[in-house]
């Protein structure tokens, strides 16, 4: 008898999932989705992905590392979907305090705490008919989390102080940079909220994994922050095939950034990184100049980067592709090497010999307290916050790489 249930559930699932899903009346021309800059596959991919998931009404968790424009891809789920007429309030769950947060969300009653001096409409009151969108979800701490279940399955919400739940009609959207299974792991987020999140996931693809949408993204943010005043700025072909190369741990984020800071610095102009100044190039763009040196002089001045061969050319690319002659990229090798670099790398340049070591000596421990610090970052961000996966990737004990997080106050998260 249990086994003809079984199977006649069964069944039922099966055909009620081959049924199409019907969106809301007026829904079936979707907006453009233009704020999602690129012609990547994965790009492609995203906007396709927001088109169908944009009309339901289904919680969405959307994935990816700092920068990459999350917050872009819950506006664009917004703005197609059934509520597009409502609000978008956006809650950073990383920015305010914890003691602050229940308050936020939820709203208060006056006299409910010092301070309150009068009611409040949390942001969920405040995104009825709309979306609410709660972003580093991932920060969140574990009791909020428990509340924040609760309101997701009734529907309703209960002020601070309040006596009574106030029905809500709001579609939640929710993001994070973090590793939430891991965090599930580490007992720092419950399993329940997460299913209850996740039952439409999106992720968003880092920049350094579609540099095929690098020139385009330029082309917008340098229009963008132009603002129809002046000419964008451009960037020179030599620059661009580093820009194509370098992995950007910042996303777009740092791209736009690095947009704005030479259309401040260059307007109207075209962009030559070898003629910008070095602390207005990325490091790992620095890094890419500096690897694509084919020797370069010894040098002893302090905090430069020096090895023992006397050749001084600039392998940036191909010479006919940056139009240079070998004067000229001897001199720009010799430019990069009199700029200050990353102390680490000149302690790295002493080790191996490279660089004369100092009179006045060196902090052995502090430099390799640095390196120690600095190489955790790495392995955290290789394995996306994953703390099992990056002591793996560190030849450590987990118990150890977690003490040492503890000890240096390291982030545990995806740069």
């Amino acid at each position: 008898m249990f086994l003809s249930i079984v199977a006649i559930s069964g069944a039922i699932y099966r055909r009620e999932a081959r049924k199409p899903i019907l969106f809301k009346k007026g829904t079936e021309k979707l907006p453009e989705i233009n704020t999602i800059i690129g012609m990547s596959p994965e790009i492609k991919a995203l906007r396709e992905l927001i088109k169908m998931l944009g009309p339901s009404d289904s919680t969405v968790l959307i994935l990816g590392e700092s920068g990459t424009g999350k917050e872009l891809v819950a506006k664009a789920l917004h703005e197609c979907s059934g509520r597009a007429a409502g609000p978008f309030i956006p809650v950073n769950c990383g920015a305010i305090p914890r003691d602050l947060l229940e308050s936020e969300l939820f709203g208060h009653k006056r006299g409910s705490f010092t301070g309150a001096i009068s009611d409040r409409k949390g942001r969920f009151q405040l995104a009825d008919k709309g979306t609410l969108f709660l972003d580093e979800i991932g920060d969140m701490s574990l009791d909020l989390q428990v509340k924040l279940l609760r309101v997701l399955q009734e529907r309703k919400v209960d002020p601070v102080g309040s006596l009574g739940a106030i029905p809500i009609d709001v579609r939640v959207i929710a993001a994070t940079h973090q590793n939430i299974e891991s965090l599930i792991d580490e007992g720092r987020f419950r399993k329940d909220l997460y299913y209850r999140l996740n039952i439409m996931p999106i992720e968003v693809r880092p920049l350094a994994e579609r540099a095929k949408d690098i020139p385009m993204l330029i082309e917008h943010f340098a229009r963008q922050q132009a603002q129809g005043a002046k000419a964008p700025i451009s960037i020179s072909r030599a620059s661009m095939e580093l820009l194509l190369s370098y992995d950007w741990p910042g996303n777009v984020r740092e791209l736009s950034n690095l947009i704005d800071r030479y259309t401040t610095l260059y307007p109207e102009q075209e962009v030559d990184l070898r003629s910008v100044p070095v602390s207005m190039v990325p490091v790992g763009v620095r890094k890419l100049m500096e690897r694509n040196c084919i020797g370069i002089e010894n040098r002893t001045q302090k905090g430069n980067i020096v090895t023992k061969s006397s050749v001084r050319k600039l392998k940036f690319a191909e010479e006919e592709n940056f139009g240079l002659s070998k004067v000229k990229m001897k001199d720009k090798a010799l430019s990069i090497l009199d700029s200050p670099i990353d102390e680490i790398q000149r302690v790295i340049a002493l080790a191996q010999g490279e660089q004369d070591f100092p009179d006045e000596g060196v902090e052995l421990k502090q430099h390799l307290l640095e390196i120690e610090t600095r190489l955790i970052q790495e392995a955290l961000s290789k394995a996306k916050g994953n703390v099992s996966k990056t002591a793996r990737l560190l030849s450590l004990q987990r118990t150890t790489l977690i003490e040492k997080i503890n000890k240096y106050g390291i982030q545990q998260v995806a740069r």
